[in-house]
């Protein structure tokens, strides 16, 4: 038995051959004349399942079974108690089925297994909880302004809304789209990554056991060329939730605007790592290295350029490099591994490819920078660090999406912030510093979504979420869902009998 069956023995699940679509609350059947996609463990870079590709008949029947469930009410129209049981059912279930969840994540993913049992599937089960909070209080809106009118604001799903959601957080990010979407009584059409699906498969299958009508949230499996195009492009589409790259994204956004169906988009950044001189330098250190190196380097929120003050530049470098040298880089199912492989081949050539473009353009390679051979056959690169001299090279301008830094020396705070903002992204930033007032003037002034102070990584499920310019269009967060996932409708009625003026009437 290999180590891939030990490990998805030991977790009480197995995986499919062939991994198909969920329409209607049945998988989909296996269809040999289909065109199948493999699916590999990138620790091995071994195949592990093929994964059914459905065409554009087989979309068609996802959303239009998407179409029926909302027309028929059975969650469209159930009360908002009937939906927080289900969410906290859902919940208590992914919490339950962890080890199982984490396992299937991670042998599709090349996640480091601990990192998903400690963070990615707790996520998936609070935002469940979390959005089952937030519609207990929410309220519409009554005004009298008008002498003898009442008037009532009121919200009511928008329809079917198609989710892509993206291959290196699958269960974190599926699940949050998921969750928005239905909570105010959506249906949904699902397509997770095709190198990614299974554990977002089980995932949909833990909330239908959970209470969730068949035929409520569906799932499509392919590539964007074909099942994503066909998703993005069905005009009995109502929203279309994307997170993943912006050039995908613009192929999204002419696909919608064909329908001028409503697009909400979270993607890519180049986030900028401020460290200064006043900083706490252990916290800094340790901050930084989570920043880049979570989930191997693979995440949008990355501090990918750390800029570092000159009075403590040298020793904040030298000490980043031997931590970053001593990071365990190795087999994803270990838990004793920090730092896993890329996620699949084309994207592990694309890092190593960024790699080879900033030793020629003239970035000062201080470690890594190769591929990790010695760990076999997987997609492996050591954890790289760069020193550059300007924000110009394609290292600091392009996301590379992989265990991959550029350090920075700047002078001051003008310094800092014109490089910071020197980026087409601006999803979120970085700031250590002591001094309360240069925070809350970089807060004022760094072009990003989200400024962490202090902290890697933190984050406030009540609190607005994406990015500014590249980095997408619309906001996470809990009253943004309900503006993008719902249509907002305004009701008028007399109290009484207002006059109405009479027109027509012969005059005396």
């Amino acid at each position: 038995m290999s180590t891939i069956d030990q490990a998805v023995a030991a977790a009480g699940t197995a995986l499919p051959d062939v991994i198909t679509g969920h329409i209607g609350g049945e998988s989909v059947p296996v269809d040999t004349s289909a065109k199948h996609l493999g699916v590999y463990f990138p620790g091995t870079g071994e195949q592990i399942a093929s994964l059914q590709e459905d065409d554009a008949r087989a979309v068609a029947t996802a959303v239009s079974t998407a179409r029926e469930s909302f027309k028929r009410g059975a969650w469209s129209g159930a009360s908002t108690g009937t939906r927080q049981t289900v969410f906290r059912t859902a919940a208590q279930l992914i919490r339950d089925h962890a080890e199982e969840l984490a396992v299937l994540e991670c042998v599709c993913a090349g996640l480091p297994s601990s990192h998903l049992a400690s963070r990615q599937v707790p996520r998936a089960a609070d935002n469940l909880d979390f959005f089952a909070d937030y519609i207990g209080v929410m309220a519409g809106e009554t005004f009298e302004q008008l002498p003898g009118y009442q008037t009532v604001v009121t919200r009511q799903p928008a329809g079917v809304a198609a989710l892509f959601a993206p291959w290196n957080a699958p269960l974190a990010l599926a699940s949050m789209q998921i969750a928005s979407s239905l909570a105010f009584g959506n249906t949904a059409v699902l397509k997770p990554s095709e190198f990614t699906p299974l554990s977002v498969l089980r995932m949909v299958a833990l909330i239908e056991e959970a209470g969730l009508p068949p035929g409520t949230l569906n799932v499509v499996n392919g590539s964007g060329a074909v099942t994503g195009a066909a998703l993005a492009g069905s005009a009995d589409i109502d929203r279309i939730a994307f997170t993943g790259g912006g050039q995908t994204a613009r192929q999204v956004m002419a696909a919608a605007a064909a329908n001028l169906t409503p697009v909400h988009f979270e993607l890519g950044g180049k986030s900028a790592n401020i460290i200064f001189d006043d900083a706490d330098f252990d916290r800094a250190l340790d901050g930084s290295l989570v920043n880049i190196f979570s989930n191997s380097g693979q995440i949008c929120i990355a501090g990918s350029r750390i800029l570092v003050q000159r009075g403590i530049a040298e020793a904040f470098i030298e000490a980043f490099v031997a931590r970053t040298r001593a990071l365990r880089v190795g087999d994803p199912l270990d838990p004793r591994t920090e730092v896993g492989p890329m996620a699949f081949e084309a994207h592990y050539r694309r890092v190593l490819e960024h790699i080879e473009r900033a030793n020629s353009e003239g970035a000062q390679l201080l470690c890594g920078g190769e591929a990790r051979l010695d760990l076999g056959e997987g997609y492996f690169i050591a954890p790289t660090v760069f020193q550059v001299t300007h924000n110009q090279l394609s290292l600091c301008q392009e996301e590379v999406f992989g265990p991959v830094v550029s350090i920075q020396v700047f002078d001051n705070d003008d310094d800092a912030l014109e490089v910071a903002n020197d980026s087409r992204f601006g999803l979120v930033g970085y700031c250590w510093t002591s001094s309360l007032a240069r925070a809350q003037a970089f807060q004022q002034r760094v072009e990003a979504g989200t400024l962490w102070i202090n902290t890697p990584l933190a984050r406030d499920l009540r609190a607005p979420f994406g990015g500014f310019k590249e980095s997408g269009i619309g906001r996470d967060g809990p009253r943004q869902a309900a503006e993008f996932f719902t249509e907002e409708k305004a009701t008028i009625q007399a109290v009484g009998e207002p006059p109405i003026r009479k027109l027509g009437q012969p005059k005396d």
